[in-house]
């Protein structure tokens, strides 16, 4: 699960993620005035709840707004499957699309549980 088609380019360019994608539309800003029902949150767990889907991970980058999301969404998946993020191999702050090769199939091999 990425927030930006572009991320799902920079992913793709580690030719180390074999599966799907699904792009939320952004990411939850209180601040700028956009919750959960502004995302495509909704057909991301309607998507999972009714596949076999073994594991989601969350390629969010890690800001706030990114720590929220990660936590919202991962709450509403953990009934149905695994849930994992990339590691902190990016920079707090930074965005996927800006990140070289090496550091994205790194933080894609650290993925972790969100607890």
């Amino acid at each position: 699960m990425v927030v930006d088609p572009r991320d799902v380019i920079a992913l793709e360019k580690t030719r180390e993620y074999k599966g799907l994608y699904h792009v939320l539309g952004g990411v939850i800003s209180p601040m700028d005035g956009i919750g959960p029902e502004q995302l495509n949150i909704q057909a991301l767990v309607q998507r999972v709840a009714g596949d076999k889907t073994k594991e989601v991970i969350m390629a969010i980058s890690h800001s706030i707004e990114g720590e929220t999301t990660t936590l919202y969404i991962g709450q509403l998946l953990k009934p149905f499957t695994k849930v994992t993020r990339i590691a902190f191999g990016l920079p707090m702050g930074g965005d996927l699309e800006y990140a070289d090769e090496v550091t994205l199939t790194r933080a894609l091999e650290g993925r972790r549980e969100i607890d």
